[in-house]
């Protein structure tokens, strides 16, 4: 398709669509941010909340998702952990959604899971 040229915020646009469209997910939040960092999207389907992070990029040399890395899983958990605080919930996982040449590879429960 040749869209090497798309930006953080329409890759995480486009993973929005896709989650409301494809996997009928309700968007909680996007771009959760705290003082200890900051979660691209959360979603919920049911009782469960997805705690989404988004790379981009071209995937010549490294695909966008190996750049998610156990020190942004553990990042990740420890956000997830405070927002679901004062939550009720069954289960919480991480997905993570890549984007390359404006295609949408999506992983779910990679590395952490909760409940």
């Amino acid at each position: 398709m040749g869209e090497n040229n798309i930006d953080w915020k329409q890759a995480e646009q486009m993973v929005i669509d896709f989650l409301r469209r494809d996997k009928k997910y309700k968007i909680v939040a996007h771009n959760y941010k705290t003082s200890f960092g900051e979660i691209d999207i959360i979603a919920q389907q049911g009782d469960t909340y997805i705690f989404i992070e988004v790379k981009s990029g071209t995937g010549k040399r490294v695909r966008p998702s190996e750049r998610v890395d156990v020190e942004k899983y553990r990042k990740i958990s420890t956000l997830a952990e405070y927002f679901l605080r004062d939550k009720r919930y069954s289960r919480a996982r991480i997905d993570v959604a890549e984007v390359i040449d404006g295609e949408i590879n999506y992983y779910e429960d990679v590395g952490w899971e909760f409940g």
